[in-house]
């Protein structure tokens, strides 16, 4: 008998929920077992998921295949048909205890029930979950789940569910357990992190989470925030960006487009110059602070001209690290149902976009030549910046530790100490 194999794509969420996942399945005794842990925030990534079922059950053998995540959740019947899955999970079942108990071998071959997927938008509450120390030198910890937003060309909501937050006093006494165990960075996570506390009692703001952590576990080094819909960014959390140190000048945005006609066809809930104001203050209150930002490209009815806008926004924000993403409907969003932008064009777009991205880093990369960082070591020869910047390391440096290191050059995407 073997431990189950687990198989994470997509977001750090995920990524969290696969950790929990081992955890409830060595609890229940499941074993031999393949584990796929789905993304949906596009077609392609439902393409993928489908290459890497097939890929493992060639490698597995006579292994029974479960398959959960948000596509499992959005699209069961698409996995329930494919030959190779025994069984499909849904999101909210796969964080619960009694699912993994009816996941054993051999209970699981010869059952008629291929699939375990229920309303996600019947759920109120986290999942229970909560496991310490998931990454080996920077923990993540879940705090909030589920979006109430319907952008137009998003799936995930109804991979997810609506928004539900991790009360504060949890996440904090979680968060000094991980550092009992010597973590030096904490990063917080959701799918709408900004929506935090909206359905808890006063409705507290991400904000007072932060300051609470902050006052409350005064021998945490540092704490992360994962990305975040600025426009719905709290006084208090401006406060904590222009006081607090421990707080990392390191925030990632979710953009989408600079063009406003665009936004408001996404059915985004700021415009351009909300961005272009949010970063500028930012920069105000923390002039280290470095952004990075989702944006997609060849979005339904986009023009030249619009596609112009969001390839000036890269200036215009000031912005760093980019994650481009090149159009694909998905099927039951409105913006599928849009007049689309030929595929070669998208792709054009998107590479065009890449390419203004990659000049930004340079430029960074290029600025810290000669600065004294605090890197957070990831590995023996390799760290990270307070601004999240990858730095490569010439000796052995102490894994787990916080070194003060002067940058030399950099090479790549990387900064060398």
């Amino acid at each position: 008998m073997s431990a189950p194999v687990f198989s994470t794509l997509g977001c750090r969420l995920n990524a969290y929920e696969t950790e929990a996942m081992k955890e409830l399945a060595a609890a229940a005794g499941v074993e031999n077992a393949v584990v796929v842990n789905t993304c949906a925030v596009t077609a392609e990534a439902v393409r993928k998921a489908k290459q890497e079922i097939r890929k493992l059950a060639r490698e597995n053998p006579g292994a029974p295949i479960i398959v959960t995540g948000c596509a499992a959740q959005t699209e069961p019947e698409t996995f329930a048909a494919m030959a190779e899955v025994t069984r499909v999970v849904g999101n909210t079942e796969k964080m619960q205890a009694e699912t993994w108990a009816s996941l054993r071998v051999p209970d699981l071959i010869g059952t008629t029930e291929r699939v375990q997927v229920d309303d996600i938008m019947s759920v109120r509450e986290t999942a229970g979950h909560l496991i310490d120390g998931f990454g080996r030198h920077r923990a993540y910890v879940q705090v909030q789940n589920g979006c109430d937003h319907r952008c137009t060309f998003c799936i995930i909501p109804f991979g997810r569910g609506n928004s539900r937050s991790v009360p504060a006093g949890v996440v904090v006494e979680q968060i000094k357990r991980l550092v009992g165990k010597g973590f030096n960075e904490v990063v917080l996570t959701g799918v709408d992190l900004t929506s935090w506390g909206a359905d808890l009692p006063a409705q507290p703001r991400l904000g007072d989470l932060v300051m609470r952590i902050l006052k409350l576990v005064p021998d945490l080094a540092r704490l992360r925030i994962s990305s975040i819909d600025s426009i719905e960014a709290d006084e208090m959390l401006m406060q904590a960006i222009a006081t607090e140190p421990r707080l990392m000048p390191h925030l990632h945005l979710s953009l989408q487009a600079g063009d406003d006609m665009i936004l408001k066809r996404m059915k985004r809930r700021h415009l351009r110059d909300d961005a272009i104001r949010f970063c500028e203050e930012a920069r105000r209150l923390r002039p280290d602070m470095v952004f990075g930002a989702d944006i997609i490209a060849g979005f339904p009815t986009e023009t030249e001209e619009m596609f112009a806008n969001s390839l000036k926004l890269v200036e215009d924000c000031g912005l760093t690290f980019l994650h481009v993403f090149p159009f694909s409907p998905r099927k039951g969003t409105p913006a599928a149902r849009m007049p689309q932008v030929k595929g070669p064009l998208v792709k054009d777009r998107a590479a065009r976009l890449r390419a203004v991205g990659d000049a930004a880093l340079a430029r960074h990369l290029a600025a810290q030549v000669g600065q004294v960082h605090r890197v957070l070591l990831e590995g023996p020869r390799l760290g990270r910046t307070e601004q999240f910047t990858e730095v490569g390391f010439g000796a052995d440096q102490p894994e787990g530790q916080i070194v003060t290191a002067r940058i030399t050059g950099f090479a790549g995407e990387r900064l060398t100490a």
